[in-house]
């Protein structure tokens, strides 16, 4: 499946991604993180082994003395197959055999044995040279540096064939200043990967340019465009995407290296300094910490004018405010009581955050300060997602567990969260269907899009706060867990699409009449195209799992009144 996707603006991306170069302190880097990650394994390992061997985890069978009067039920076990389990009790059975049968051997057998194999060597041939504090030999890296590295084929003495680097090699690795990048992150046969597709709108093709390997589920991703640990300033720009996963730190990659072993910075791991990334990993652990979360990452949010502002939401409960250019938690807020599911920065009022709870709220607070919620909104159940507008950022969209989307007036704070009166509710899915996903236009006004566990993308138009459906779409990639309209004017009308079969598709939804009668004319300068077929782009990899997705299509009328309006939707007068 895949859980999740972003779109990379155009123009931010390297034209020619690097390959990192594997010197000396990269592989003291990564020597460092393997070993720590293979000491929690270890750890584990250890308390594994420990809970099997414990007695009275087993229930081990121990002498007991006879009853007054009755039999002894003593049991013949050597004290050191105690506690055996049956398997190994077993093996050590016949390992005794084994050993009666080398015991029966005559010293005469042994000697010539002895003879023919004593040109081998092989007492020793198990024995490590290298001495054990060599760092050559720590982890799975242990003969890397070992390896002799040339800067080019020609100063290889191994290689004698010509080094004649082919054009269309490196063609295929440049993206081009009019290609879009589409983040997706994910899982399958237990392996999590963060998959970078380039999209050329202009060729309708999408594929994947590279990928890198991550260490558990990925739930969220936020692009950046700040290289960490540098001080934001007009002229540094960056390539960067944040992974939230069910561990609870948070991954930092660098998008225009296209052969990391490791990330380039890890937020959150339990320990204090600059340098977390090469701290050991703790395990998750309750009641929350003030320097880093303690579950998995469910939202992250890049702040768009401090740059060097990440906010996180979490599984336990709490948001963090990050800075990049020191790694470390700036602020850690705890006014939810459930998991943070969402999160978005105010597109004017910079420094005030939007958050969505499964605690049924959403809370409108200043982060410059700990304590500055200046409002609160209830839901009628947990909020999945929360959105600014950003057209008229007086307001925002909540999307709810009960597929359900809400239209909020910021300015209008409710005396308590059960005191909420929406703008307008509109029963988008089926009660039965979560909204797992929906997101705003930010180049067409009133033009938003939904996708659920029922396998239907909608898009909606709510101009004038009267919102009707314009078509709705089952996209064939099972049930939808991501949806996200592309950031740039020129490519305003795409949006991506994915879900549990693991395929990302591009709609261009300008290729439908509906859309193009409607939204055409809101933004002249978008691409606009028509053809007979809506034009779709994806890339088909994974395998069908859900095979009993629907075909079911259906357009609604976009200039329809309140006729036109499905059903569950209301509205609120001022006065009410």
């Amino acid at each position: 499946m895949i859980t999740a996707t972003a779109w990379v603006p155009r123009g931010f991306a390297a034209e020619f991604p690097d390959r990192k170069p594997f010197d000396e302190d990269e592989f003291s880097r990564i020597a460092e993180i393997a070993q720590l990650r293979l000491d929690d394994a270890q750890e584990d390992l250890d308390e594994a082994e420990a809970a099997i061997s414990d007695p009275e985890a087993n229930g081990s069978s121990t002498v007991k003395e006879a009853p007054s009067g009755g039999v002894s039920l003593e049991m013949d076990i050597d004290d050191e197959d105690a506690n055996d389990t049956p398997r190994e009790a077993e093996d050590g059975k016949k390992k005794k055999k084994k050993d009666k049968k080398k015991k029966s051997k005559t010293p005469k057998d042994d000697e010539d044995a002895d003879d023919d194999l004593r040109e081998y060597n092989l007492d020793t041939y198990d024995d490590d040279d290298d001495d054990e504090d060599d760092p050559q030999t720590m982890a799975m890296f242990g003969n890397i540096k070992s390896l002799v590295y040339h800067d080019n084929n020609t100063e290889d003495p191994y290689i004698t064939m010509p080094d004649n680097e082919d054009d269309s090699e490196r063609e295929e690795l440049q993206i081009l200043p009019s290609d879009n990048l589409l983040l997706a992150g994910r899982f399958e046969d237990d392996l999590a990967h963060l998959e970078v597709y380039v999209y050329e709108d202009d060729s309708d093709n999408l594929y994947v340019h590279h990928d890198l390997m991550l260490p558990a589920i990925p739930l969220c991703i936020e692009w950046l465009d700040l290289p960490i640990k540098t001080t934001p300033t007009p002229a540094v720009k960056g390539n960067f995407a944040a992974i939230g996963t069910t561990d609870p730190e948070i991954e930092i990659w660098n998008l225009d290296s296209i052969d990391s072993l490791f990330p380039d910075a890890i937020l959150g791991a339990p320990s204090t300094g600059p340098s977390s990334s090469k701290k050991k990993k703790k395990k998750k652990s309750k009641p929350p910490a003030a320097t880093h979360h303690t579950d998995s990452i469910l939202s992250l949010a890049s702040n768009r004018t401090h740059r060097n502002l990440l906010a996180s939401g979490s599984a336990d409960t709490t948001i963090k405010l990050w800075d990049l250019t020191s790694l470390s938690a700036a602020h850690s807020y705890t006014h939810h009581t459930d998991k943070v599911s969402s999160l978005a920065w105010h597109p004017t009022s910079t420094t005030v955050l939007l958050s969505g709870s499964w605690d049924r709220t959403a809370a409108a607070a200043d982060m410059r300060t700990q304590k500055s919620v200046s409002g609160r909104w209830g839901a009628d159940a947990d909020i999945e997602g929360v959105r600014w507008d950003p057209h008229d950022p007086n307001y925002f969209y909540i999307s709810t567990d009960a597929g359900t989307i809400h239209l909020h007036d910021a300015r209008m704070i409710p005396s308590s969260p059960a005191a909420t009166k929406p703008v307008w509710t509109l029963q988008a899915h089926s009660r039965g269907s979560s909204i797992t996903s929906f997101d705003v236009n930010p180049v067409i006004p009133g033009f938003i899009a939904t996708g659920s566990t029922d396998k239907t993308v909608k898009l909606w138009n709510v101009a004038d706060n009267k919102p009707s459906m314009v078509v709705t779409r089952e996209l064939d990639v099972g049930k939808i867990f991501s949806v996200a309209f592309a950031p740039d004017r020129q490519v305003g009308f795409r949006l991506a699409v994915a879900g549990s079969q693991g395929t990302v598709k591009v709609w261009d939804t300008s290729t439908n009449a509906a859309v193009r009668a409607i939204f055409a004319g809101r933004v002249p300068a978008a691409v606009v195209k028509e053809g007979k077929e809506e034009r779709i782009v994806g890339v088909d990899e994974g395998e069908d799992s859900d095979s009993d997705s629907g075909d079911e299509e259906g357009e609604g009328d976009g200039n329809a009144g309140e006729e036109g309006r499905p059903d569950g939707w209301e509205s609120m007068s001022d006065d009410e």
